[in-house]
C-alpha cells in the first residue's frame, strides 16, 4: 500500500520482486500482484496509483510500470501474459521508438520525454522476458 493504514495500491511495489526483496512466485507477492492488476492495470496499462493526490486532473498510465508489470509476470511465470503485455507495450512508442513518462487516455505521450527509466525499464522487461523463453525452448 502507499502508507501505512491505507488501503490504496502503488505500483512502484512491482519493484519488490525485481530487486530480490520477495521472491517472484512467492504466495504473497503473487496476491499482491493479483490486487495491482484488479486495481492498477488498465487494459495493459498500469496506473501508479488511483488515490486522491491534491492535484488537478487525472494521471496517465506510467510506461515504466507497464514494463515492471510484464517482467513480473515473465519472473512469476506467466511468460505468454508477459510477453503479450510487453508486445502490446512496444506499439506505444512514437516513430523514432521512444517512451514519454506518460501514455494519455486515447495513448498520447505524456510528462517527461524521452523518458529514460521508461527506457531501463523495457530493457530489463525484454531482457528477463527473453530469458524465460530462452529457457521454454
Amino acid at each position: 500500500v502507499q502508507t501505512k493504514k491505507s488501503d490504496w495500491l502503488d505500483a512502484s511495489c512491482l519493484l519488490s520482486p525485481l530487486v530480490r526483496f520477495i521472491g517472484p512466485t512467492d504466495p504473497r507477492w503473487l496476491s499482491t500482484l493479483n490486487a495491482l492488476e484488479n486495481r492498477l492495470v488498465d487494459d495493459s496499462l498500469v496506473y501508479r496509483y488511483r488515490s486522491p493526490d491534491g492535484m488537478e486532473g487525472g494521471e496517465g498510465t506510467f510506461c515504466m510500470c507497464s514494463f515492471w508489470y510484464a517482467e513480473c509476470l515473465a519472473r512469476g511465470g506467466d511468460v505468454h501474459k508477459a510477453r503479450f503485455i510487453f508486445e502490446k507495450m512496444l506499439g506505444y512508442a512514437n516513430h523514432v521508438g521512444l517512451y514519454s513518462e506518460e501514455l494519455g487516455p486515447s495513448a498520447e505521450q505524456l510528462g517527461n520525454f524521452p523518458q529514460a527509466f521508461t527506457h531501463m525499464a523495457l530493457i530489463s522487461a525484454a531482457f528477463e522476458l527473453n530469458r524465460r523463453l530462452d529457457q521454454g525452448r
